[in-house]
């Protein structure tokens, strides 16, 4: 009777630290809402922890650490329990398995990819990491794309797809030294950078057909003082005028290209910003 017994429960519970919650799942399916029916999923949560974080311990060494696996499987159990139903006649532990690992899979696709990918990629790059290693070890040799479509029943370029994503895992910092360089030369050097003089040409683009639309004096004053490098004081004992009079009329023109140029780039902006 014993053996027929333990029999059963090993049956029932193929994980060995397995607990026989089946009568508190019972309890809860039959109680209202409130804080009895709470404690109740929480002592179930307690019983089946440790299954919870053995089934964390299967995704070790894969860049997160156990506390945190044992956490996101923990939430897995959580949901577990609030979602089974003991009417449908699965056992409970056929139902957490999958929702605990599931928890965890997502929790390694949304927040341990160093590049936003997605999901449908990330599916391609399994199938391709799975193919590709399988048919390393038949053949002795890195198989070609056309032979990873074969045998994965893909397209080549899905394939592709796939092995682009098996390099967007995870990323380099910009710091990081370039193979083969002996001087420390990082990839942040090999960035460009911004060029100021692009915006002088787009500013000097824009103000060249008021300049042309100015007074004859006005534009005067400017090619004298910008173009010819001379003093107000200078400009001012070639065209009769004072030096003060010279700075207010600079002043006064440089004020209304520059308002002038700014109110342009903004109305060529505003569709930009209405489609956003």
């Amino acid at each position: 009777m014993t053996s027929a017994v333990t029999r059963t429960e090993r049956a029932r519970h193929p994980h060995d630290d397995a607990p026989d919650t089946a009568a508190e799942f019972r309890r809860i399916a039959s109680l209202p809402e409130g804080r009895e029916k709470e404690e109740l999923k929480q002592r179930v949560v307690e019983a089946w922890m440790p299954m919870a974080e053995r089934l964390a311990q299967r995704f070790r060494n894969r860049g997160e650490t156990l506390e945190d696996l044992q956490q996101v499987a923990s939430l897995g159990l959580v949901k577990a329990v609030r979602r089974y139903d003991p009417d449908r006649g699965s056992a409970f532990e056929s139902f957490a398995v999958p929702t605990i690992v599931g928890e965890v899979k997502r929790h390694f696709r949304d927040h341990m990819w160093g590049l936003h990918v997605p999901r449908r990629v990330q599916e391609l790059r399994n199938r391709v990491r799975t193919s590709r290693r399988e048919l390393s070890l038949t053949m002795g040799e890195s198989p070609s794309v056309a032979q990873i479509a074969e045998h994965a029943r893909m397209s080549e370029e899905d394939v592709l797809v796939g092995m682009e994503a098996l390099e967007s895992y995870s990323t380099l910092s910009l710091d990081a030294e370039l193979p083969g360089a002996d001087d420390g030369y990082s990839l942040a050097d090999t960035l460009g950078r911004a060029e100021p003089g692009f915006d002088n040409v787009v500013y000097r683009e824009s103000v060249k057909p008021r300049l042309e639309r100015l007074p004859e004096r006005e534009r005067r004053i400017l090619y004298m003082r910008f173009f010819c490098d001379m003093t107000q004081t200078n400009i001012a004992d070639q065209l009769g005028i004072s030096q003060m009079h010279v700075s207010r009329l600079i002043s006064r023109t440089c004020d209304r290209l520059q308002h002038e140029v700014d109110a342009d780039m903004e109305r060529e902006r505003e569709p930009e910003l209405a489609a956003a």
